[in-house]
């Protein structure tokens, strides 16, 4: 099975790679940090998507960025993970979203969820560029919690968050929900902070906020390739890992051609409205807030939660600037819109299953086969049927 699914995967990759060998730019993968170089499941989707941009814009797909060859053309970039810093982009002359999928902020921690919440106090240690304006921006729309890039403001954070019950501390860089921890005492931050590698802390930072047990969240966001701009708003799905961890299962999408005000013309309930005009807040507060921000890729993770009070909120959680676990969902939206010019809207689905499990026969597969840091998993897309005259009674429950 595993053979098959390898040999079907590089049928697709050659096959798409074949059909642009006359192209005029070239599209090509960049690791940034190769100590952080991603597993075999991620490494493989990762390619797939590339090698689907480069039909998309009409390239070739030329594999890995290689600094000493000689490209003929543009270059189109696909990083591993948003870019820091514009030297980079300079010599790479990314100029525009035309040039990576993906973002660029001038910031590390900028690239992370610590900049969604304020820091505990005006004299807490503010990392170069942190913005208080961009906070003060996007108040009304997160939910209640703070950042922090040293020990002793991240346990100040703890008290102020622990007054309302358990809290939930965030690794600047976990995603998926890993590596996240629930606290409910000092004591338990104080055990926490010794895990902590303050080096890590002083660059990246990290998250504290009021833990909820009912949660929703959805995923609102835009791609946007060549002449194709697609926005989208949908749920994410958790799924059971092998160790029996709750994690990211997937996304499940509705995709307009357009704009947020083309998807704001569908027939959407109330919640997922909110959703969309938090993302939207946040998003206008990053462009206003950090110069030279860019991006051709943007996810937003907004949580619709019930606190223990039975209050209900809705805040956005994090951004994601780079390739996505959505990501498959939205190259195979903008493929369907490219090969029909008069769809509007469609359905559009990426799962991750773990265990032994086949993908449905209709699916596009990612990757299926035993990945070197998550055990068995097997990740597709797949485009689904949508009838936006049913969507609002769908998603009033």
């Amino acid at each position: 099975m595993r053979k098959r699914c390898k040999e079907r995967f590089m049928i697709i990759t050659d096959r798409i790679a074949g059909s642009s060998l006359r192209a005029h730019g070239a599209v090509v993968q960049y690791t940034e940090n190769a100590a952080a170089r991603p597993g075999k499941h991620e490494s493989a989707t990762r390619t797939l998507i590339a090698a689907k941009l480069a039909a998309l814009k009409g390239y070739e797909f030329a594999g890995d960025y290689d600094p000493a060859r000689r490209y003929t053309g543009p270059l189109y970039f696909v990083p591993n993970d948003t870019l820091i810093g514009f030297e980079l982009a300079q010599k790479a002359n990314i100029r525009d979203h035309h040039d990576l999928f993906g973002g660029v902020v001038p910031y590390p921690f900028a690239a992370t969820k610590t900049i969604t919440h304020p820091l505990v106090s005006r004299d807490a240690f503010a990392p170069e560029g942190w913005s208080h304006e961009f906070a003060r921006n996007v108040q009304g729309v997160v939910l209640f919690g703070f950042s922090a890039f040293t020990p002793a403001d991240l346990r100040r954070a703890a008290t102020r968050v622990l007054e309302r019950g358990r809290a939930r501390v965030k690794p600047a860089r976990g995603i998926g929900g890993r590596g996240q921890t629930v606290i409910s005492s000092i004591a338990e931050m104080d055990a926490h902070l010794d895990t902590i590698d303050p080096a890590e802390l002083a660059l990246y930072g990290a998250v504290i906020e009021q833990n909820f047990d009912q949660i929703e969240t959805y995923s609102v966001g835009q791609t946007y390739v060549a002449d194709l701009l697609a926005t989208y708003y949908g749920r994410q799905l958790l799924t059971k890992d092998n160790q029996g961890a709750n994690v990211y299962g997937g996304s499940d999408l509705i995709f307009v051609r357009g704009d947020y005000d083309d998807l704001l013309s569908l027939e959407l309930p109330p919640k997922a409205r909110l959703a969309i005009k938090s993302a939207r807040t946040y998003e206008a507060a990053a462009s206003r807030a950090f110069a030279g921000w860019l991006a051709s890729r943007r996810n937003y993770d907004v949580a619709r939660v019930v606190g223990d009070d039975g209050r209900r909120s809705c805040g956005v959680l994090e951004q994601s600037w780079r390739i996505g676990g959505a990501s498959a969902a939205e190259i195979a939206a903008l493929e369907a819109f490219r090969a029909d010019p008069s769809l509007r809207s469609m359905r559009a689905a990426c799962i991750e299953l773990y265990g032994e499990q086949p993908a449905p026969p209709d699916a596009v597969v990612h990757f299926q086969g035993v990945d070197d840091r998550v055990g068995p998993i097997t990740k597709y897309s797949q485009v689904k049927a949508y009838d936006n005259s049913r969507q609002g009674d769908r998603d009033r429950g």
